[in-house]
């Protein structure tokens, strides 16, 4: 397997796949149409929340 740069396109595509997001919650297409901009904020608005949310508990 090849390693991603962290915070590349491929890297905010795995990381959001490793938390069980497979598809844009919103429009239901496949996360590899958008632009790295529009994964880093689907990165930051799910899965930083989560682990924040998790770690306030």
């Amino acid at each position: 397997m090849c390693d991603v740069y962290k915070y590349s396109k491929g890297w905010f595509v795995k990381q959001l796949r490793e938390h069980g997001i497979l598809v844009h919650p919103q429009y239901k297409s496949h996360l590899g149409n958008y632009k790295e901009s529009e994964l880093r904020n689907l990165y930051y608005k799910y899965v930083e929340k989560e682990t924040f949310d998790s770690e306030q508990k």
